[in-house]
């Protein structure tokens, strides 16, 4: 087994939930090599996410004392002796999938529903230090086990250490508005809207322009969401002021976009803060032509206790099937297979035709995530995207 010894000893810092909006930076047990397939990775960059927030705003049943963390990047320090293919001393990103590569789900490039790394046989997919998605621990954290390691591993160049906060988002938030393109079908010459300007549909708008939209449409009511949206070139829509569906059906010379993203999720808020997980998915219904596409990577759950109503505790919406029906309309959705795309995104960064960093509002000390936490919550003003880094060195370069 080659490794570095960890320099932290028995104990290690994480970002550990100990209940609806409390998060503490705790000493917890250090990760370690559990199988000779293990990986252990020094974590020097990790995010925040907005499926977090689900987490910590008490909405998912994610269990008091585990730890955050499933957008994680750092250097090798350890490997089992059942790793072929990973060095001590290698940059890796980690897919937020935990998969095992072998499953038949794994075999077919579903990594996202991996039958192995889910212990629940009733369910498939896991990801570290998230609601349901198994036992997996978090990488808020300073150090990381990586199950699998040389599968779920994606090593980076000489770049890397330079290039953090563009490769870190390869983890999730850069494939994950991918793949929403990929399930809506952009293609070059597309008009395509994105309902969302947080990260994830801000990544989905930026892959539209790099996959050649010709227009790209995004709706959203937070003013400094929309400002970074119009730096790439897309067309802020302010919901709050104008009724979408008719300014994406006036922009389109009345069709409606080719296709269209689902970026918010089961908690989309209409303008005056009322809560209705159907509001996205209905709207994009009636901003799509007749015939188009819509890819839908927000998060929806099977059950939500803390819903305002009987039918989205259960995990229903009042869909707008008949409208889809009557338009003729496809839709995609679910978690993102990371590893089907985060090869070639990261040889996008690496040769300077992506830079997913300009999402990036605060890079912080892993002491200071309870702080980011309560901000990224609030959707305070200039809190767009926030990245942790658990080596103060790092954090202070």
């Amino acid at each position: 087994m080659a490794s570095i010894p960890p320099e932290k000893g028995i104990i290690m810092k994480a970002v550990v939930y100990q209940g609806p909006r409390d998060v503490q930076i705790i000493d917890v047990p250090d990760a370690r090599i559990e199988r000779p397939t293990d990986v252990l990775v020094r974590i020097t960059t990790t995010n925040i996410c907005g499926s977090d927030l689900h987490m910590y705003e008490g909405r998912t049943d994610f269990e008091t004392g585990r730890w955050f963390g499933h957008e994680n990047m750092g250097q090798v320090i350890e490997v089992g002796d059942g790793v072929d293919k990973v060095q001590v001393g290698d940059w890796v990103v980690l897919p937020f999938n935990v998969a095992c590569g072998h499953c038949k789900n794994c075999e077919r490039g579903l990594t996202n529903y991996c039958l192995t790394a889910q212990p629940n046989p009733a369910w498939a997919g896991a990801a570290y230090g998230f609601a349901d998605m198994g036992p997996w621990a978090g990488g808020q954290a300073e150090l990381l086990r990586v199950p699998w390691g040389d599968f779920n591993c994606l090593r980076l160049g000489e770049d890397a250490e330079q290039k953090q906060t563009d490769y870190v988002m390869l983890a999730d938030i850069f494939p994950t508005g991918y793949h929403a393109t990929e399930l809506a079908h952009v293609k070059p010459g597309d008009q395509t809207v994105v309902y969302g300007a947080g990260p994830v549909g801000a990544m989905a708008a930026y892959s539209a322009i790099i996959k050649g939209a010709s227009k790209v449409m995004v709706v959203d009511r937070h003013p400094d969401r929309l400002r970074l949206i119009e730096e790439i070139g897309a067309i802020p829509i302010d919901d709050s002021k104008v009724d979408p569906v008719e300014a994406v059906t006036e922009m389109t010379m009345g069709l409606g976009a080719d296709n269209g993203c689902e970026c918010v999720g089961y908690q989309a808020h209409d303008p005056g803060g009322q809560e209705d997980p159907t509001l996205t998915l209905n709207r994009l219904v009636k901003s799509v032509r007749f015939t188009g596409e819509i890819g839908v990577v927000g998060v929806y759950v099977p059950q939500d206790p803390g819903a305002t109503n009987d039918l989205a505790k259960q995990g229903k919406v009042a869909f707008d099937f008949g409208e889809f029906w009557f338009r003729g309309q496809k839709l995609g959705s679910g978690q993102c297979p990371v590893k089907k795309y985060n090869r070639a995104l990261r040889d996008l960064v690496a040769g300077g035709k992506a830079t997913p960093s300009w999402i990036v509002s605060h890079e912080l000390g892993l002491d200071e995530a309870p702080d980011a936490y309560e901000h990224f919550d609030n959707r305070d003003e200039g809190w767009t995207k926030v990245v942790l880094h658990p080596d103060a060195a790092t954090a202070a370069a």
